[in-house]
């Protein structure tokens, strides 16, 4: 039976090119509610599917390995470098693993170039990411105490199609569950590739296969709810009346007329379009905004749009995507992921190693409590007086 590669077991078809963590953390990266393909499937090691193969991924502090499925390789014609590696736990429970004495494995770093260059793009590795968070440090201190720890968040470059029914599948929901509903919508629609430790991967479904009419009783059948309907019915709309290519051709339009363009679709309201936009349709200055991210513009940055407003408005959202872009500038869409990264419950335990913030935090918490005494008092006093006047 195959089973999921580790790096420090030796296996021989590992590849590898130069990336520093600092450019690209996976753990922030997969791990962030971007994209719901890929799993930890041990310390350190994500694998998921991406443009149609199984890769499991790792790193060291300054390289990017990878490893691709269904690779089959001729033991007499091996070449490549020799690297020893070692599992190291850092803190905060996160996997290391450093180059030095301990288990061997061959690195097939010349063996077809094509997947290199895909997952380049995938990670759009071309886009130097310390350079963006110095700027956005200069620019933003509360930003600049977060990127200390919360280093390496980088946008991904997916697949239009995937991506917008993905988030299609994402509204009124968390992480866990819409990763779970994708599992399910590929294990029954998509194009099976492999199975590692009884884990069955399989191909993201086509257009085609999400237009046919027997799909959203199929997906309502799997828990999809009313979005059944959504994913089905934007499908045959694409398919219908702009082809198999439309979605791709939206990363060559200016952003709000490729947003507009996604708006059209059932099930798309402007959160959707911008995450579509920001992870798959090259548009860095998308700036998705949702309840987290208007608490975080309220609380970080006494943000003054829609303070008096219980409800996310149009022009609420507007507003805030307005303040990050003109805070941050034309990839403010990549540093609002950073800001809303660090502000998930898994990645908490990050934040202990943000001094500044716990400083921040203290005297806020002593004032609460000096406020909720002096309450207490004067509701005392209130209480005697009026025992005293009868």
């Amino acid at each position: 039976m195959s089973t999921h590669v580790v790096l420090s077991a030796g296996c021989k078809a590992w590849r590898s090119l130069s990336c520093r963590r600092a450019e690209l953390w996976l753990d922030l990266t997969l791990g962030c509610g971007q994209t719901f393909r890929w799993r930890e499937t041990a310390d350190g090691h994500w694998t998921g599917v991406m443009r149609g193969k199984v890769w499991t991924l790792t790193q060291t502090e300054n390289t990017l390995w990878y490893y691709v499925y269904g690779h089959q390789m001729n033991p007499g014609a091996e070449s490549g470098q020799k690297c020893k590696v070692k599992e190291e736990r850092r803190s905060g429970g996160m996997m290391d693993i450093k180059e030095e004495e301990g288990k061997t494995c061959t690195v097939m770093s010349d063996l077809d170039h094509k997947d290199e260059d895909l997952l380049r793009d995938y990670f759009q590795l071309d886009v130097k990411l310390e350079d963006h968070y110095r700027h956005w440090s200069a620019v933003d201190l509360h930003f600049k105490q977060i990127a200390n720890v919360f280093t390496g968040v980088r946008m991904l470059r997916q697949d239009p199609s995937e991506c917008l029914f993905s988030f299609i599948c994402s509204s009124n929901n968390h992480i866990s569950r819409i990763q779970g509903m994708i599992d399910r919508l590929c294990q029954t629609l998509g194009t099976p590739l492999c199975t590692l430790d009884d884990v069955a991967y399989h191909d993201f479904p086509s257009l085609p296969v999400l237009s046919d009419a027997s799909v959203e009783m199929r997906l309502r059948d799997l828990g999809f709810g009313y979005r059944a309907r959504f994913l089905q019915q934007s499908a045959q709309l694409i398919v219908n009346s702009h082809g198999p290519d439309w979605l791709k051709s939206l990363r060559s339009v200016a952003y709000l007329q490729a947003r507009d363009a996604l708006r059209a679709l059932p099930g798309v309201g402007l959160k959707v379009a911008d995450c579509v936009c920001l992870m798959s349709l090259d548009k860095a200055e998308a700036v998705p905004v949702d309840t987290h991210v208007w608490q975080i513009s309220k609380r970080d940055y006494n943000c003054a749009a829609g303070i008096s407003q219980k409800t996310l408005t149009d022009k609420v959202y507007k507003d805030i995507g307005d303040f990050f872009r003109n805070l941050w500038g034309s990839y403010a869409g990549w540093a609002h992921s950073v800001l809303f990264c660090a502000d998930l419950k898994r990645f908490q335990k990050l934040k202990e190693d943000i001094p500044v913030l716990k400083d921040e935090n203290e005297p806020k918490k002593i004032k609460e409590k000096r406020d909720d005494g002096d309450e207490e008092k004067q509701k005392k006093r209130k209480i005697s007086k009026k025992r005293q006047s009868t």
